[in-house]
């Protein structure tokens, strides 16, 4: 699927969770921003992890910025599922948080209380809550 600056892939078999996709490339990174989203495979994930950042397993999210002016994000949907009653979220809830997070690294924010601030704002304009 692509729609302006934004491409998604999914690999094998599978629908597209219901995530604001295109809004939230708009609100965080920009009309402008190229983005790829690809919901990779195990394996793929798997090595992707064990290349980029040493850790022989499927990731949840990985964040790839090629440039000041696009990027990609790669999801697992298996380990989002395995993952997501942690975070007490519904799958579209919890991968809504994910692409916001992966998106924030993409626009240069590390780990700590800047970013965790900004992904409270963002979560609550995209109504992503944790279930009660």
């Amino acid at each position: 699927m692509q729609n302006d600056s934004l491409e998604i892939s999914i690999m094998g078999q599978g629908t597209l969770p219901r995530v604001p996709f295109l809004d939230l490339k708009n609100k965080i990174l920009g009309a402008k921003y190229e983005l790829s989203i690809l919901f990779a495979d195990t394996k793929t994930s798997r090595r992707l992890n064990r290349d980029y950042r040493s850790k022989d397993r499927a990731t949840n999210i990985l964040s790839f910025s090629y440039s000041k002016t696009s990027g990609e994000l790669v999801l697992h949907l298996p380990t989002i599922r395995k993952e997501r009653a942690a975070f007490r979220m519904t799958e579209q809830n919890f991968i809504t948080y994910l692409v916001i997070h992966g998106m924030l690294h993409l626009k240069g924010y590390a780990h700590g209380s800047t970013m965790e601030t900004r992904e409270r704002t963002l979560k609550k304009f995209f109504g992503v809550t944790e279930i009660k």
